[in-house]
């Protein structure tokens, strides 16, 4: 596929998928939804990617909705995705629970990190909740946004908000749409850190490459596999499942090289 509304390239096992439509700051469109799970199909099938990086080009990570893609609707009378049935499903077929928009990250076998490098509302918010891990450039503002445009909480991100910061906070943040930074998203438990701009995308990469030097890969893809999973079931579902899984990882070449290493004090080599 033909990327005009984003970048893809892989590097030292990091795949980064960056937004980049700037002069608009990075605001969404069909064709971006299209080429992003284009781009995160790839990186998932492809075996030298062990971690993804999803970035936005220039002063944005994505502010949104595109004001012309929304003008187009209300001239439409109603809604139009701007995507076919040909869009690619990264993450379908796992759980029926994660089939869905967005929800197919859940279904993913490697790690999604969002650099937020500029504001990300709407639906920019929800692609960042939806990565597994937030890395966010200090001060920038972050929006639900949807309050603003009659609109509801947008792509489950009802559902997800509360998981991440609990109902209280993220129903004050829902209901009122309002502004608020990467500063009070990080003291909200919503960011995992925040740095000077100039700081984002290193330490972002440097953290990708701890990971997948450190972590299996096969332990990377069942314990995401197992945090979202777990999140649809009981406490003692869960307990099962990781003794299952556990039983059939020891069997696995990497579980030998792990006890080597950790015995030898050495750098684990994955085999993947």
């Amino acid at each position: 596929m033909e990327l005009k509304a984003t970048r893809y390239r892989v590097e030292d096992g990091i795949a980064t998928i960056t937004l980049a439509r700037p002069h608009r700051m990075n605001a969404w469109t069909g064709r971006m939804h299209t080429e992003y799970r284009h781009s995160l199909a790839q990186a998932n099938a492809d075996p030298g990617v062990r971690a993804i990086v999803v970035t936005g080009e220039g002063r944005g990570f994505c502010v949104g909705a595109d004001a012309e893609a929304l003008a187009g609707h209300v001239a439409r009378g109603g809604y139009d995705p701007g995507t076919d049935d040909s869009i690619a499903r990264p993450g379908y077929g796992v759980r029926p629970e994660f089939d869905a928009t967005f929800a197919y990250h859940f279904g993913l076998d490697k790690p999604v990190i969002a650099a937020i490098n500029g504001p990300a509302a709407g639906v920019g918010l929800v692609l960042a909740c939806y990565a597994d891990l937030r890395f966010a450039a200090s001060g920038v503002n972050l929006s639900a946004a949807h309050g603003k445009l009659n609109l509801p909480a947008e792509y489950g991100l009802s559902w997800l908000l509360p998981r991440l910061i609990g109902l209280t906070r993220a129903n004050e943040l829902l209901l009122s749409s309002r502004k608020f930074t990467t500063d009070e998203a990080f003291e909200l438990g919503l960011v995992n850190t925040v740095l000077p701009a100039d700081d984002l995308l290193p330490h972002t990469y440097a953290y990708a490459g701890n990971l997948i030097r450190t972590v299996s890969p096969e332990s990377l893809r069942a314990t995401r596999r197992q945090i979202y999973t777990d999140l649809h079931r009981d406490a003692a579902a869960a307990v099962v499942e990781s003794e299952r899984l556990a039983a059939e990882m020891m069997r696995d070449a990497d579980f030998a090289e792990g006890v080597a290493a950790f015995r030898g004090k050495r750098p684990p080599q994955w085999r993947g």
